[in-house]
Protein backbone atom coordinates (compact mmCIF):
# COMPACT_ATOMS: atom_id res chain seq x y z
CA UNK A 1 0.00 0.00 0.00
CA UNK A 2 1.38 3.50 -0.64
CA UNK A 3 -0.01 6.17 0.75
CA UNK A 4 2.67 9.00 -0.40
CA UNK A 5 -0.37 10.81 -2.38
CA UNK A 6 -2.17 11.53 1.08
CA UNK A 7 0.75 13.20 2.29
CA UNK A 8 1.79 16.72 2.24
CA UNK A 9 4.87 16.62 0.29
CA UNK A 10 7.16 17.39 3.71
CA UNK A 11 5.03 14.73 5.54
CA UNK A 12 5.33 15.12 9.28
CA UNK A 13 5.72 12.24 11.93
CA UNK A 14 1.84 13.04 13.13
CA UNK A 15 0.59 12.71 9.97
CA UNK A 16 2.42 9.57 9.03
CA UNK A 17 0.97 8.17 12.52
CA UNK A 18 -2.49 9.06 11.59
CA UNK A 19 -2.23 7.03 8.80
CA UNK A 20 -0.84 3.90 10.52
CA UNK A 21 -3.21 4.44 13.87
CA UNK A 22 -6.07 4.21 11.31
CA UNK A 23 -4.86 0.97 9.69
CA UNK A 24 -4.53 -0.25 13.20
CA UNK A 25 -8.36 0.70 14.15
CA UNK A 26 -9.86 -0.16 11.07
CA UNK A 27 -8.30 -3.53 11.52
CA UNK A 28 -5.83 -3.47 8.43
CA UNK A 29 -3.16 -3.91 10.93
CA UNK A 30 -4.05 -6.46 13.37
CA UNK A 31 -2.66 -7.70 17.08
CA UNK A 32 0.63 -9.31 16.54
CA UNK A 33 1.04 -8.08 13.10
CA UNK A 34 4.45 -6.50 12.24
CA UNK A 35 4.80 -3.27 10.28
CA UNK A 36 7.47 -3.43 7.64
CA UNK A 37 10.94 -2.50 8.81
CA UNK A 38 11.98 1.39 9.16
CA UNK A 39 13.77 1.97 6.12
CA UNK A 40 10.56 0.43 4.12
CA UNK A 41 8.32 2.58 5.97
CA UNK A 42 10.50 5.57 4.70
CA UNK A 43 10.52 4.66 1.23
CA UNK A 44 6.65 3.88 1.28
CA UNK A 45 5.89 7.33 2.92
CA UNK A 46 8.62 9.22 0.85
CA UNK A 47 10.47 10.68 3.54
CA UNK A 48 13.56 10.41 6.18
CA UNK A 49 13.63 7.38 8.58
CA UNK A 50 14.24 9.76 11.26
CA UNK A 51 10.52 10.95 10.52
CA UNK A 52 9.08 7.31 10.46
CA UNK A 53 11.19 6.87 13.68
CA UNK A 54 9.29 9.73 15.58
CA UNK A 55 5.95 8.88 13.90
CA UNK A 56 6.41 4.82 15.64
CA UNK A 57 7.70 6.47 18.81
CA UNK A 58 4.21 8.42 18.87
CA UNK A 59 2.24 5.20 18.46
CA UNK A 60 4.00 3.60 20.92
CA UNK A 61 3.19 6.58 23.32
CA UNK A 62 -0.47 5.98 22.63
CA UNK A 63 0.29 2.07 23.79
CA UNK A 64 -0.56 0.76 20.20
CA UNK A 65 3.14 -0.27 18.60
CA UNK A 66 5.80 -2.44 20.75
CA UNK A 67 9.43 -2.62 19.73
CA UNK A 68 9.96 0.75 18.32
CA UNK A 69 13.51 1.07 18.46
CA UNK A 70 16.16 2.65 16.14
CA UNK A 71 16.07 -0.26 13.54
CA UNK A 72 13.98 -2.50 14.34
CA UNK A 73 10.82 -3.18 12.70
CA UNK A 74 7.65 -3.16 15.19
CA UNK A 75 4.76 -4.80 15.91
CA UNK A 76 0.99 -4.24 16.63
CA UNK A 77 0.71 -4.63 20.65
CA UNK A 78 -2.49 -5.84 22.12
CA UNK A 79 -5.27 -3.26 24.01
CA UNK A 80 -3.20 -1.24 26.42
CA UNK A 81 -5.87 -2.84 29.29
CA UNK A 82 -5.16 -6.67 28.35
CA UNK A 83 -4.23 -8.31 31.59
CA UNK A 84 -1.69 -11.36 31.79
CA UNK A 85 -1.96 -14.19 34.11
CA UNK A 86 -2.40 -13.82 38.07
CA UNK A 87 -3.48 -10.17 37.66
CA UNK A 88 -0.18 -8.86 35.73
CA UNK A 89 0.16 -6.28 32.92
CA UNK A 90 1.90 -5.13 30.67
CA UNK A 91 4.52 -2.32 31.27
CA UNK A 92 3.87 -0.08 28.67
CA UNK A 93 0.10 -0.39 30.20
CA UNK A 94 0.94 0.06 33.76
CA UNK A 95 3.52 1.89 34.27
CA UNK A 96 2.26 5.07 32.64
CA UNK A 97 -0.96 5.65 35.09
CA UNK A 98 1.09 4.79 38.08
CA UNK A 99 3.59 7.64 36.98
CA UNK A 100 1.17 10.17 36.96
CA UNK A 101 -0.23 9.45 40.60
CA UNK A 102 3.35 9.54 41.96
CA UNK A 103 4.05 13.08 40.41
CA UNK A 104 0.63 13.99 41.75
CA UNK A 105 2.72 14.01 45.05
CA UNK A 106 5.13 16.93 46.63
CA UNK A 107 8.46 14.51 46.18
CA UNK A 108 8.75 12.50 43.40
CA UNK A 109 10.88 9.23 43.67
CA UNK A 110 11.10 7.02 41.15
CA UNK A 111 14.04 3.86 41.34
CA UNK A 112 14.41 2.17 38.92
CA UNK A 113 16.39 -1.22 37.79
CA UNK A 114 16.19 -2.60 34.15
CA UNK A 115 17.56 -3.82 30.76
CA UNK A 116 17.17 -0.45 28.82
CA UNK A 117 15.28 3.12 30.01
CA UNK A 118 13.23 2.78 26.85
CA UNK A 119 9.45 1.89 28.85
CA UNK A 120 10.42 4.65 31.52
CA UNK A 121 11.18 6.70 28.75
CA UNK A 122 7.77 6.71 27.13
CA UNK A 123 5.87 6.18 30.65
CA UNK A 124 7.11 10.01 31.23
CA UNK A 125 5.13 11.43 28.43
CA UNK A 126 1.78 11.77 30.90
CA UNK A 127 2.62 13.01 34.21
CA UNK A 128 5.16 15.67 32.12
CA UNK A 129 2.16 16.72 30.72
CA UNK A 130 0.39 17.21 33.04
CA UNK A 131 2.90 18.94 35.09
CA UNK A 132 3.62 21.57 32.26
CA UNK A 133 -0.18 22.24 31.91
CA UNK A 134 -0.21 23.14 35.64
CA UNK A 135 -2.03 19.81 36.93
CA UNK A 136 0.25 18.68 38.88
CA UNK A 137 3.37 20.47 40.36
CA UNK A 138 6.07 18.48 42.39
CA UNK A 139 8.39 20.43 44.70
CA UNK A 140 11.11 17.98 43.29
CA UNK A 141 11.78 15.08 41.49
CA UNK A 142 14.47 12.47 41.70
CA UNK A 143 15.22 9.94 39.02
CA UNK A 144 17.60 6.98 39.92
CA UNK A 145 18.32 4.31 37.18
CA UNK A 146 20.30 0.90 37.37
CA UNK A 147 21.25 -0.06 34.06
CA UNK A 148 24.06 -2.45 33.13
CA UNK A 149 27.45 -1.86 32.12
CA UNK A 150 27.17 -2.11 28.19
CA UNK A 151 31.06 -3.32 28.23
CA UNK A 152 29.90 -7.06 28.64
CA UNK A 153 28.27 -9.89 26.76
CA UNK A 154 24.73 -9.19 27.53
CA UNK A 155 22.87 -12.37 27.35
CA UNK A 156 20.13 -10.64 25.62
CA UNK A 157 20.48 -9.08 23.60
CA UNK A 158 22.45 -11.03 21.64
CA UNK A 159 23.09 -12.95 18.57
CA UNK A 160 20.85 -15.75 18.27
CA UNK A 161 23.53 -18.48 17.64
CA UNK A 162 25.45 -16.91 20.64
CA UNK A 163 28.88 -14.43 20.64
CA UNK A 164 31.70 -15.37 18.83
CA UNK A 165 30.20 -16.84 15.54
CA UNK A 166 30.42 -13.64 13.56
CA UNK A 167 32.29 -10.75 14.84
CA UNK A 168 30.62 -8.28 12.77
CA UNK A 169 27.37 -9.34 13.94
CA UNK A 170 28.57 -9.47 17.14
CA UNK A 171 30.01 -5.44 16.52
CA UNK A 172 26.75 -4.45 15.25
CA UNK A 173 24.64 -5.65 18.09
CA UNK A 174 26.70 -3.93 20.58
CA UNK A 175 26.65 -0.84 18.89
CA UNK A 176 22.95 -0.89 18.57
CA UNK A 177 22.66 -0.89 22.21
CA UNK A 178 25.78 1.26 22.53
CA UNK A 179 23.50 3.91 20.57
CA UNK A 180 20.06 3.26 21.85
CA UNK A 181 21.43 3.49 25.46
CA UNK A 182 22.87 7.25 24.19
CA UNK A 183 19.67 8.23 22.57
CA UNK A 184 17.36 7.15 25.94
CA UNK A 185 19.64 9.09 28.37
CA UNK A 186 19.97 11.72 27.05
CA UNK A 187 16.04 12.35 26.76
CA UNK A 188 15.99 11.22 30.24
CA UNK A 189 18.68 13.68 31.05
CA UNK A 190 17.15 16.65 28.76
CA UNK A 191 13.99 15.86 30.41
CA UNK A 192 15.12 16.57 33.87
CA UNK A 193 17.02 19.44 32.77
CA UNK A 194 13.26 20.56 31.28
CA UNK A 195 11.50 20.42 34.87
CA UNK A 196 14.53 22.26 36.29
CA UNK A 197 13.54 25.27 33.85
CA UNK A 198 10.46 25.29 35.62
CA UNK A 199 11.37 25.66 38.82
CA UNK A 200 11.10 22.13 39.91
CA UNK A 201 14.06 20.75 41.90
CA UNK A 202 14.87 17.90 39.92
CA UNK A 203 17.77 15.53 38.60
CA UNK A 204 18.22 12.10 37.67
CA UNK A 205 20.87 9.41 38.24
CA UNK A 206 22.47 6.97 36.78
CA UNK A 207 24.52 3.63 38.13
CA UNK A 208 25.48 0.47 36.33
CA UNK A 209 26.03 -3.29 37.28
CA UNK A 210 28.04 -6.20 35.93
CA UNK A 211 25.45 -9.03 34.56
CA UNK A 212 21.96 -8.96 32.75
CA UNK A 213 19.15 -7.91 34.52
CA UNK A 214 16.35 -10.90 34.70
CA UNK A 215 13.80 -8.71 35.74
CA UNK A 216 12.42 -5.04 35.67
CA UNK A 217 11.65 -2.98 38.89
CA UNK A 218 10.08 0.44 39.33
CA UNK A 219 10.05 1.84 43.46
CA UNK A 220 7.32 4.51 43.13
CA UNK A 221 7.85 7.35 45.65
CA UNK A 222 9.48 4.40 48.03
CA UNK A 223 5.56 3.34 48.75
CA UNK A 224 4.63 0.99 45.39
CA UNK A 225 6.88 -1.33 43.67
CA UNK A 226 5.98 -2.70 39.91
CA UNK A 227 8.01 -6.18 39.34
CA UNK A 228 8.47 -8.27 36.77
CA UNK A 229 10.31 -10.55 34.88
CA UNK A 230 11.86 -10.75 31.47
CA UNK A 231 10.93 -13.54 29.24
CA UNK A 232 13.88 -14.34 26.87
CA UNK A 233 12.43 -15.26 23.07
CA UNK A 234 14.14 -14.83 19.43
CA UNK A 235 13.63 -12.02 17.77
CA UNK A 236 13.77 -10.39 14.52
CA UNK A 237 15.97 -7.14 14.35
CA UNK A 238 16.90 -5.21 12.22
CA UNK A 239 20.79 -4.45 12.65
CA UNK A 240 22.28 -1.17 11.22
CA UNK A 241 25.34 -1.65 8.99
CA UNK A 242 24.87 -5.55 8.85
CA UNK A 243 23.65 -7.21 6.05
CA UNK A 244 21.58 -3.99 4.72
CA UNK A 245 18.56 -3.48 6.44
CA UNK A 246 17.37 -7.39 6.38
CA UNK A 247 16.34 -8.18 9.81
CA UNK A 248 18.46 -10.66 12.18
CA UNK A 249 17.53 -13.09 14.25
CA UNK A 250 18.75 -12.18 17.94
CA UNK A 251 17.73 -13.71 21.49
CA UNK A 252 16.37 -11.18 23.12
CA UNK A 253 13.10 -9.41 25.31
CA UNK A 254 10.51 -7.25 24.63
CA UNK A 255 10.10 -4.92 27.27
CA UNK A 256 7.38 -2.57 26.80
CA UNK A 257 5.09 -5.91 27.17
CA UNK A 258 7.07 -7.19 30.24
CA UNK A 259 4.45 -8.41 32.67
CA UNK A 260 4.23 -6.63 36.01
CA UNK A 261 2.94 -6.73 38.91
CA UNK A 262 2.43 -4.00 41.73
CA UNK A 263 2.57 -4.24 45.16
CA UNK A 264 1.73 -1.49 47.78
CA UNK A 265 3.16 -1.31 50.75
CA UNK A 266 -0.75 0.25 52.24
CA UNK A 267 -1.90 -3.27 50.35
CA UNK A 268 -2.97 -6.26 52.39
CA UNK A 269 -1.31 -8.81 53.86
CA UNK A 270 2.57 -8.66 53.29
CA UNK A 271 2.74 -5.96 50.74
CA UNK A 272 4.19 -3.71 52.24
CA UNK A 273 6.76 -5.89 53.66
CA UNK A 274 7.64 -6.90 50.36
CA UNK A 275 7.76 -2.93 49.37
CA UNK A 276 10.29 -1.95 52.03
CA UNK A 277 12.28 -4.87 51.18
CA UNK A 278 12.56 -3.95 47.81
CA UNK A 279 13.33 -0.58 48.36
CA UNK A 280 15.98 -2.03 51.01
CA UNK A 281 17.95 -4.12 48.42
CA UNK A 282 17.61 -0.91 45.72
CA UNK A 283 19.22 1.29 47.73
CA UNK A 284 21.98 -1.29 49.17
CA UNK A 285 22.82 -2.11 45.33
CA UNK A 286 22.98 1.35 44.56
CA UNK A 287 25.37 2.54 47.28
CA UNK A 288 27.60 -0.59 47.37
CA UNK A 289 27.42 -1.86 44.17
CA UNK A 290 26.69 0.21 41.32
CA UNK A 291 29.48 1.87 39.79
CA UNK A 292 28.93 6.18 38.92
CA UNK A 293 30.55 5.86 35.19
CA UNK A 294 28.96 3.44 32.55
Amino acid sequence: MNDKSSLTPRATPDEIAGILRDRIKEGALRTGDRLPTQAALAEQFGVERGTVRHALQRLQADGLLTNVSKGSPPQVAPAPDTRGAGGSRAARSILGPRLVAAFGEPQVRVDVACLTAETLMTALGEPLRRVYEGADRPESVHLRVLLPLLDQDFDYPSPDKGWGHDEQLDAAVKERSRSQRAAQQTVLTNTVAGLRRSGIDARVDFGYTLGTPTRKAYLLNRRVALVGHYIPGRFLREIEDYEGTNPVPLCDVEGFDTPMFVFDAEGEGEQGAFVRAEQTMFDAVWDHVARSQA
